[in-house]
């Protein structure tokens, strides 16, 4: 699309400057200033003509352009009002053609209740790395139509998302992911695209989404289970889901009649095992 500029850092500077804009570690702002970035971004994301994505945190617009680049539309969630009221002019000034493919939520990603236009198929963001957990389970509980996504956090965090059982960073990130996607480390990003340069590294996380197992058992119920298993994350599941299930014989009872080991840690277990746990429990 020849008509469509992405920012870099002469760009990004002059947006901040023109805003008196200085970036907050409250909000996890660290802008992307590097063209080639956001575009392997897109690439390994796999969004097209034929996606509608959702962008948390756009700041100062460098990814949402080189979305747009792609041919899919794209909408914006941004709590920042200083940053929400300059982006359309930014998309109107570097992708006039793709102004009708762009629409801008200026709010809490963790607390909206839905968004505008069709219904989104991708997620790929630079989530605010303070927030970027809670963020993501919440757009994948909320939106459902979301086929796959890329995201950029904090690289531990990348890690945790993306473990598989018996890992050392395996833990409720993991799991509850797991309940929606199948989630894969897609990549490292280095501190020097960013401006201002954060103090830790960043990874990418690329997921598809599963269809729902069948199960009697509600999503709240199983994320219970997995938040009491790894409350305690040294104790062997039996004392750690004691509490929950009103006692550690029930407990023990429940696994296993599920077929796990009483004296495993919840460490080990898949989101289906956490799955067969949770019906077990309230199958009495």
């Amino acid at each position: 699309m020849p008509d469509l500029r992405l920012l870099g850092p002469t760009e990004v500077r002059a947006l901040a400057a023109e805003l008196d804009l200085r970036p907050t570690k409250q909000r996890g702002q660290n802008f992307v200033i590097d063209a080639n970035t956001v575009r392997r971004i897109v690439r390994e994301s796999g969004v097209g003509a034929d996606d509608v994505v959702v962008e948390v945190g756009p700041g100062l617009g460098s990814l949402t352009l080189a979305i747009l680049e792609a041919g899919a539309e794209v909408t914006a969630i941004e709590i920042d009002p200083l940053l929400a009221g300059r982006l359309p002019q930014t998309i109107g000034d570097f992708a006039p053609a793709a102004v009708d493919r762009f629409r801008l939520v200026n709010e809490d990603a963790l607390r909206v209740s839905g968004v505008p236009g069709p219904e989104p198929t991708a997620l790929v963001a630079n989530l605010p790395y303070n927030v970027s957990v809670p963020v993501l389970l919440h757009l994948m509980a909320l939106l459902p139509s979301l086929r796959k996504g890329l995201v950029m956090v904090q690289a531990e965090v990348a890690d945790r998302l993306a473990a598989p059982p018996g890992s050392k960073v395996y833990g409720v990130p993991s799991v509850k992911a797991a309940w929606y996607a199948d989630v894969r480390r897609a990549g490292a990003i280095g501190r020097n695209v960013f401006w201002p340069a954060p103090n830790v590294d960043s990874g990418l996380v690329y997921w598809e989404h599963r269809p729902p197992r069948p199960t009697t058992a509600t999503r709240q119920q199983v994320f219970a289970v997995i938040d009491a298993a790894f409350a305690h994350r040294r104790k062997a599941l039996r004392g750690a889901l004691r509490e929950l299930a009103g006692s550690a014989e029930a407990a023990e009872a429940a696994l296993t009649g599920a077929g796990i080991d009483p004296m495993v840690r919840g460490e080990m277990l898949t989101v289906d095992d956490f799955i067969a746990i949770t019906e077990r429990l309230h199958d009495r």
